[in-house]
């Protein structure tokens, strides 16, 4: 737990733990597998993934264009990056959405 708060730190030094917490409970077991716990803004249907599972499905979007727009941007602020842990990722599309405190 403490090496994703660490990494979403990177981005947001107030990170709460508690919202990091929920973000990997939500993914569970998800984060076992190197592949599945990163993100790859080179891969379409990842981002698409992405936007169902997450910003449609967990935190209510109705507008996918808004979605990929925020998703978009996100992979533009973690583009220097090679590895997206997908923790971060998740954290910083929810809080670009305004969402943080409904997770």
């Amino acid at each position: 737990m403490s090496d994703y708060l660490a990494d979403v730190q990177r981005y947001d030094a107030g990170a709460d733990a508690a919202i990091v917490q929920k973000i990997v409970k939500h993914l569970g077991i998800a984060l076992q597998s190197k592949d599945a716990s990163l993100v790859s803004c080179s891969d379409k249907s990842e981002l698409d993934r992405v936007r169902e599972k997450w910003c449609t499905k967990k935190l209510g979007a109705t507008d996918a264009a808004a979605a990929d727009a925020v998703i978009k941007k996100v992979c533009e602020k973690m583009k220097a990056d090679r590895q997206k842990h997908r923790v971060t990722f998740y954290y910083l599309v929810a809080q670009a959405m305004g969402k943080l405190g409904d997770l």
